[in-house]
């Protein structure tokens, strides 16, 4: 029997076998009693997850289904896309082929977005809608939410669209609280559930600006998801799989305890960075900015980095990400979210000294 190769990359992420128990129970059909039950069922805990009293939708899609609806139920006069690395960067292309009016707030990667950046680009009053990723999963930096929710409270005529694929669940965020219009998460990084599947919520202020804007499309209209919601439906057939694991590790996350959990991927991803330092590697991203989900990790050492992922998979049969995009071979990413724990990372981070 091949032995299994355990992943170590930023999504998707390992899935228990528990997980994929709950994946498999029998199927029941998405317009009846069990389906509505089932919805009904896991929506309060993805509220609790969301810090919102907004519905939680489910999209049959990987998160970037919902992060080009955003602009397509949203932008009208101009888009300002955060850009610091290759899925913000890939994001201000999504809403120029959705035909809309972007802007690029660039920084280098591995560099944060300035929330004076951010101001300064909104006073000129050129734009509604704004999109930010929380956390930049091909350069491992975490962009300063709070901050920049506090200059967006400053214009309430502004949509603030955050990506959270890779921070949900395993840091703290407030949809409500901060005032985030759309709010979007996807199912194969800290929820460790299989690809495919995406969670998002939206405000008030957000629907009312949907009914404005025409060619909202039908699979991703938000005023689609909000009027079949309210009846515990989803506009189109949903992938039921996803929704039983998902209620299968919302029972998991509460039982651990929310707080409990922030704190264990703070540990694990602390264990990282010690390593990192102790082996003479330095971060991609800067001090202060750094993600706590993952690791984008400089090779400054100047090692066959490819050559080195596949030696940990030949022999411990662990899979580690040799980088993204252009900075493929120049840093490596090593995961610490989902069900991982210190006992499971301590045992990569030896395993990586080894083929080191």
């Amino acid at each position: 029997m091949t032995p299994h190769n355990k992943l170590f990359i930023p999504g998707p992420v390992e899935v228990s076998e528990n997980t994929w128990a709950a994946f498999s129970r029998p199927m029941i059909g998405h317009r009846g009693e069990d389906f509505k039950n089932l919805y009904r069922a896991i929506h309060p805990g993805l509220q609790t997850l969301f810090g919102t009293r907004q519905p939680v939708f489910l999209s049959t899609s990987s998160a970037w289904g919902v992060m080009e609806a955003s602009i397509r139920n949203l932008a009208d006069r101009g888009v300002l896309c955060c850009m610091c690395g290759a899925f913000s960067d890939k994001w201000f292309d999504v809403a120029k082929r959705c035909g809309k009016n972007a802007e690029p707030l660039q920084v280098d990667w591995g560099k944060h977005i300035d929330h004076k950046a951010v101001e300064r680009h909104l006073a000129t009053g050129k734009f509604d809608t704004v999109t930010l990723i929380h956390n930049e999963t091909s350069t491992g930096v975490m962009n300063p939410l709070e901050e920049i929710c506090r200059v967006l409270a400053k214009y309430p005529d502004v949509a603030l669209v955050v990506d959270t694929v890779s921070s949900f669940s395993a840091v703290n965020i407030e949809m409500d609280a901060l005032g985030i219009d759309v709010m979007l998460t996807g199912a194969q990084k800290a929820l460790a559930l299989p690809p495919g599947f995406s969670l998002f919520a939206v405000s008030g202020k957000a629907f009312a600006r949907a009914e404005k804007i025409p060619n909202r499309g039908f699979y991703f209209d938000f005023l689609e998801f909000k009027k079949e919601q309210a009846n515990w439906m989803t506009p189109s057939t949903p992938s039921i799989a996803h929704i039983h694991a998902l209620q299968f590790k919302l029972a998991e996350i509460f039982e651990e305890g929310l707080e409990a959990r922030f704190a264990r991927h703070a540990r694990t991803n602390a264990l990282v960075h010690d390593w990192v330092r102790t082996a003479g590697f330095d971060f991609f991203a800067e001090e202060g900015f750094r993600s706590k989900t993952l690791t984008c990790v400089k090779n400054n050492k100047g090692i066959d980095v490819l050559e080195f992922a596949r030696k940990l998979r030949d022999k411990h049969h662990l899979v580690i990400d040799p980088g993204y995009g252009k900075i493929r071979g120049q840093t490596f990413r090593l995961s610490n979210m989902g069900d991982e724990t210190e006992e499971t990372v301590s045992h990569l981070l030896t395993c990586l000294d080894d083929v080191l």
